[in-house]
């Protein structure tokens, strides 16, 4: 067996069928591959099958939809696992931060239209999962009614709730009169797709546009700083908008999460975590939430927030979990769909689920932190 770059070596050790059923994970384009043939998976998921002797580098014939480790026996006895980091995956990592970080510089609706693009995005690859379950939901209403939540959400952020049994209701209504009869599956997946996606994403533009509109001095509710000195001298954050600091804080929280957990996991890690993902190990997620508590601390600190060494400690810790809960959840639904990666959107990622997963759970424990334990704390 060997390796190459970029690749992960699995050996199928017989001559049948790499997929004699459908339980495998291993993904069949209908042919069986002699014994020592052997599946050469890229940073983008996908596999490819090199006969016996092959160069997996020169190989050219992919199959899609391939699951992560372990698979049944005997159709993978051994894995080679490549610890590269491949340079794909950190130049769209970079990118992604940078223009995460100018669109919640700006706030207001700019930030609004990031949101609502992850949204869309992201329920597409959603109900792409789904479908691949043999369900049919209501796919563009609660698309249509997950992007108007967030124009509400901008518009006046204490109408967000009323908006979520009422969206419910229309995703319901239209459900019921489509020509073929709606399943329990299809009402489900429908609801969680708006409360999943949508819903639990809104609560970042809940986050963002606290304090906001004071400091506003661009059309669309936006801000751009005047100087540099605005926002990295101590003395003027004060200034800023809570909105503002809490959630670059909650960003950096989530980045040494992921960045944390991945570099230990991948070359350190021995434990594994969960059979829902199986590359995630213990060592590499203790170390991400504690990575996520060290920032959070650090944050706290520098911006003055009440009793900032509980503060920021419990504040890192619940990102820090609520981050690795939101990756399980989705690596759940993939492994449910049958898919590797929820997309092929960001080059070394995947999909745009498979980016912001970390993200979903997190925004409304750090909302109501901000907005009703902060408050108590100040107080004492």
């Amino acid at each position: 067996m060997g390796q190459g770059r970029g690749w992960a070596i699995y050996l199928i050790p017989n001559a049948q069928s790499p997929m004699p059923n459908p339980q495998c994970p291993i993904p069949h384009d209908g042919s069986c591959y002699p014994a020592g043939s052997r599946f050469a998976s890229t940073s983008r998921g996908t596999l490819s099958a090199v006969p016996p002797g092959g160069n997996p580098l020169r190989t050219r014939r992919c199959l899609t939809n391939a699951l992560p480790p372990p698979y049944p026996m005997p159709y993978a006895q051994y894995l080679i696992q490549n610890t590269s980091m491949p340079w794909s995956r950190i130049i769209s990592g970079i990118v992604a931060i940078a223009l995460a970080l100018f669109a919640t510089l700006l706030g207001g609706w700019y930030f609004t239209i990031m949101i609502a693009i992850v949204v869309f995005l992201g329920q597409q690859e959603y109900f792409n999962l789904v479908r691949a379950r043999a369900i049919a939901p209501a796919a563009k209403t609660t698309m249509v009614v997950s992007q108007a939540l967030l124009v509400i959400c901008t518009l006046d952020g204490t109408l967000a709730d009323a908006v979520m049994p009422i969206a419910g209701t229309f995703i319901c209504f239209y459900l019921l009169f489509q020509p073929k009869m709606a399943t329990i599956a299809d009402v489900s997946a429908s609801i969680m797709g708006l409360f999943y996606v949508g819903y639990l994403s809104s609560f970042w533009v809940r986050l963002r546009s606290l304090g906001s509109q004071a400091i506003s001095n661009l059309p669309l509710g936006g801000y751009w700083p005047t100087g540099w000195t605005d926002i990295l001298d101590q003395s003027n954050l004060t200034y800023l908008p809570q909105g503002l600091t809490a959630t670059v804080l909650t960003f950096l929280c989530i980045w040494a999460a992921d960045i944390g957990a991945y570099i230990i996991g991948r070359f350190f890690g021995k434990t594994r975590l969960s059979e829902i993902s199986p590359k995630k190990t213990v060592e590499g997620a203790v170390f991400g939430i504690s990575a996520s508590v060290a920032v959070g601390l650090a944050g706290a600190y520098y911006l003055h927030l009440p009793r900032s060494l509980y503060t920021g400690a419990t504040l890192g810790l619940l990102i820090g979990i609520a981050s690795l809960l939101g990756d399980l959840t989705e690596s759940m639904l993939k492994r449910d769909a049958g898919v590797k990666d929820s997309g092929q959107l960001i080059p070394g990622h995947g999909g745009i689920l498979d980016r912001t997963d970390s993200y979903i759970f997190t925004a409304p424990l750090v909302y109501y932190f901000v907005t009703l334990l902060l408050p108590l704390l100040a107080d004492k």
